[in-house]
């Protein structure tokens, strides 16, 4: 299992920041696969799923932008009732906690997330092994 790198820029709360990073990301090549963007009154964490990942990070820090890449995990669901709670069955059988989730369009007709565990090996082995189908970096990147 290849984990899917998330990049997560840290940025202030206040008008055309947000347009900052997107278009430095734009005029670069780095398309933006998915995101998730967390505020609180001062700054905010901007989570995304991008096609370079490392070359977006280095080319945010040469424009002031403080990120890190982090480990997590894309995981199909398919829509029918009850998905979501059976995948957090399975983690919870496993001992293992969500820190958070967000949406990946995966272009297909079933849903797709980005989770980020306590034990990302562990999460993704149990996934596997209870038939969830798991978004490899690659498929990931060129969405």
């Amino acid at each position: 299992m290849t984990f899917i790198k998330q990049l997560s820029v840290f940025i202030e709360n206040k008008t055309g920041r947000l347009n900052e990073i997107t278009k430095i990301l734009a005029d670069n090549s780095i398309n933006i696969v998915c995101v998730s963007l967390a505020d609180t009154a001062e700054y905010g964490i901007f989570r995304l799923i991008v096609s370079n990942p490392k070359t977006a990070q280095d080319i945010l820090a040469q424009n002031g932008f403080a990120s890190t890449l982090t480990d997590v995990i894309g995981v199909g669901l398919p829509h029918h009732f009850g998905m979501l709670n059976r995948m957090t069955e399975v983690l919870t059988a496993a001992e293992v906690s969500i820190s958070y989730i967000y949406a990946l369009n995966s272009g297909e007709n079933n849903a797709s997330i980005i989770i980020k565990t306590s034990d990302n090996t562990k999460a993704a082995e149990v996934l596997e092994a209870s038939g969830f189908a798991l978004i490899d970096s690659v498929e990931a990147y060129n969405l």
